[in-house]
C-alpha cells in the first residue's frame, strides 16, 4: 500500500491570512492539513494546485494578505478553508505616484564576485556577443516574404561554407509605412529597430533591405555613423557612411531572382568577417541579462522568480548588468521600486516612465483587470497586484542603477541593475530588451510556454516539477526543485549562474535546439495612418 501524499501549502508572510496549495493537482475537499501554515484545517473546496486557501475567517470588506500585502480585498465572507478565487475578490487600487519613497534603501554591502568568465565575441564597440549572428534588418513589412526566401537560400547555400556563424536573423517587422512616422510616439518603433540592429549578438555585420517608397527610408532607420560599414560602394554610395543596402525598387533588378541574388552577394562579405571571429575569455561582467515574465502562474513568486532574483544578485556581484521590465507587472509594487534607486534622479526616472504609460492606458480606457490572463488566473494569480509582488523578486536585491525608456540601448557606462520600461507583453517585451543589449535571456513560466528568440539564447525556468517533467525538452531548468524541498533558492540561483555562463559561452538552450523563435512585435503608441 502506497503512502497517502502529505498535504502542501506554502505561505510567503508570517502575517499573510492565504497560503497557496503546492501538490500537484490540488487537494480535493475535505483534506486536512498537516504541517505548515494550514495546519488543522479542513479544505471546504477543490483548491487547485498553486491557488490560495484561507487560513483563517477572512470578514467581507476585509484585506487578502499575501507578502504581506494587500492583494486583494474579499467581496463577501470566507471562511477558513475555502478556495480564495478571482472571483471574490475586489483588486486594490494602484498607487499613487505622489508621496513614494525616494531612494530610501541603502544598496546591499556586497562582496565582490571575481573569477567567473565565460567566452564571448568581442565586439569593436567594448560589447560581447554570445552569438555570433548575420542581421539582415528591414525597413518595411512589404519586404517580409523577400527577405524570407533569402533567408532560406542563405541558410542552406552559404551558411555551411561559414561554420563559425551561427545563423542569419531576419528582422522582418509591421512597421515602415502606413505610419504616422513623424507623430509624438513614432520615435518608439523607430529607435528600436535602428537599436536591435546594434545588438552585440550582430557583432555590427547588419545589412538592410528596403523597397524604396516607405516612409521608414533607411537614412532615418540606420543614419551614417550608426556603425562602422565593410560594405563596397556598389550603389554609388560613399563606404562607412550609409548602411550595406539592396532596395528592391532599384532599376538594376529585373525579375525577381536577380533581388534574392543580389542580398545574397551583400551577405557574403558580412558571413566572411563573422566567420573569422572566434571566441575568447571575457568576466562575466560583460553579461547583460534580460530577465522575464512576472510568471504564469502563484508559483512563480515561491520558486522561478526568487531564484532568478539569486542568479540577478549574483550577476551584479560579478560587475554584469540585469534588466528587468514589464511596467504593467512592477506598477502595483513601484514603491519598492523607487525606494531601491541608487539616486533620487533615477528614482524620478521610474516615475517618468510609469507615469507615461499610466497615460498611455488611460487613453485606451485600459482595464486594469485585463491583466492577470486567463491562464494566469488558472495557475492561481487572482489578479496584478499580486501578480506584481511574485514579479518583482525576479530583479533581486540590488539598487537600480538606471532606467530605460521603450526602444533605448544602454549606454557602455550603464552597468548593473536596470529598469528598462516595456509593456508587459511577452513579445513585446523581449523585443525590446533586445534594442536596450541584451546578450542572454531568462524566461519563467508555470503554465508553459515555447517562447524564443532567434538573436539571443532564450532560458526558459519552470516553476512546477510538473511542467517541467512534462515539457522536459522546452524548459532548460526546473525551478520547482525548490517547492520540492530538493533545492534551496540560493542553490537554484547559483545554478542558474552558472548555466548562464554556459549558455553565453555556446551551449544551446532548447529553443535554439528546435529552431522555436517569436517574432519581433514593435511598440507603437502612435497612431495609424
Amino acid at each position: 500500500m502506497s503512502n497517502p501524499i502529505r498535504p502542501l501549502a506554502i505561505r510567503m508572510h508570517a502575517d499573510d491570512n492565504v497560503a497557496i496549495i503546492a501538490n500537484d493537482g490540488g487537494l480535493p475537499a475535505g483534506t486536512i492539513m498537516q504541517g505548515g501554515p494550514a495546519t488543522g484545517i479542513t479544505l471546504r473546496d477543490k483548491v487547485p494546485q498553486g491557488h490560495k486557501v484561507a487560513l483563517k475567517d477572512i470578514a467581507a470588506g476585509q484585506a487578502v494578505l499575501r507578502y504581506n500585502v494587500p492583494v486583494g480585498f474579499a467581496r463577501e465572507a470566507i471562511a477558513a478553508g475555502s478556495w480564495v478565487h478571482e472571483r471574490l475578490l475586489d483588486i486594490p487600487p494602484a498607487r499613487e505616484l505622489q508621496g513614494l519613497p525616494m531612494a530610501t534603501q541603502p544598496a546591499p554591502a556586497w562582496t565582490p564576485l571575481d573569477g567567473y568568465t565565460f567566452e564571448g565575441y568581442v565586439n569593436a564597440d567594448g560589447s560581447v556577443g554570445t552569438r555570433n549572428l548575420l542581421a539582415i534588418t528591414t525597413t518595411v513589412q512589404c519586404v517580409a516574404g523577400v527577405l524570407k526566401v533569402a533567408v532560406d537560400r542563405i541558410e542552406r547555400e552559404l551558411l555551411p561554407l561559414y561554420p563559425n556563424v551561427d545563423g542569419v536573423v531576419g528582422l522582418e517587422h509591421s512597421y515602415g509605412c502606413g505610419v504616422a512616422i513623424d507623430a509624438p510616439g513614432a520615435e518608439i518603433p523607430i529607435r528600436t529597430l535602428r537599436n536591435i540592429s546594434l545588438n552585440p549578438n550582430f557583432g555590427g555585420e547588419v545589412m538592410v533591405v528596403s523597397l524604396g517608397c516607405e516612409k521608414l527610408q533607411p537614412s532615418r532607420l540606420l543614419p551614417p555613423g550608426s556603425f562602422p560599414i565593410h560594405s563596397d560602394d556598389t550603389m554609388g554610395r560613399e563606404a562607412e557612411q550609409e548602411p550595406d543596402l539592396v532596395c528592391l525598387q532599384d532599376d538594376a533588378h529585373v525579375g525577381f531572382m536577380s533581388m534574392i541574388d543580389n542580398v545574397l552577394a551583400h551577405a557574403k562579405p558580412h558571413l566572411e568577417r563573422l566567420n573569422a571571429r572566434k571566441r575568447q575569455t571575457v568576466p562575466a561582467s560583460a553579461l547583460v541579462v534580460g530577465v522575464q515574465c512576472g510568471g504564469s502562474d502563484a508559483f512563480s513568486g515561491v520558486t522561478a522568480n526568487p531564484a532568478v532574483g539569486y542568479m540577478a544578485d549574483l550577476i551584479l556581484r560579478a560587475g554584469g548588468t540585469v534588466m528587468f521590465s514589464e511596467n504593467t507587472e512592477v506598477r502595483d509594487a513601484v514603491e519598492q521600486l523607487t525606494s531601491r534607486a541608487a539616486t533620487p534622479q533615477v528614482a524620478q526616472d521610474v516615475v517618468r516612465e510609469l507615469g507615461w504609460y499610466d497615460q498611455y492606458l488611460d487613453r485606451g480606457r485600459v482595464d486594469r483587470t485585463a491583466n492577470t490572463t486567463p491562464g494566469n488566473k488558472a495557475g492561481g494569480l487572482s489578479n496584478i497586484a499580486e501578480k506584481a509582488m511574485g514579479s518583482i523578486i525576479k530583479s533581486g536585491s540590488g539598487a537600480i542603477a538606471s532606467v530605460l525608456a521603450p526602444g533605448d540601448k544602454l549606454k557602455a557606462d550603464q552597468k548593473g541593475l536596470v529598469f528598462a520600461a516595456t509593456p508587459a507583453s511577452d513579445f513585446i517585451c523581449g523585443t525590446l530588451q533586445l534594442a536596450a543589449g541584451m546578450n542572454v535571456h531568462v524566461f519563467t513560466t508555470g503554465r508553459g510556454t515555447p517562447y524564443g528568440l532567434q538573436a539571443c539564447p532564450v532560458v526558459k525556468v519552470a516553476t512546477r516539477s510538473d511542467l517541467a517533467r512534462r515539457w522536459h525538452d522546452l524548459m532548460d531548468f526546473n525551478a520547482g526543485q525548490i517547492a520540492d524541498g530538493d533545492m534551496t533558492i540560493e542553490e537554484a540561483g547559483w545554478a542558474l549562474f552558472r548555466m548562464l555562463l554556459e549558455t553565453a559561452s555556446g551551449k544551446r538552450t532548447w529553443a535554439e535546439h528546435w529552431k522555436l523563435h517569436n517574432a519581433l512585435v514593435l511598440f507603437n503608441p502612435a497612431p495609424i495612418t
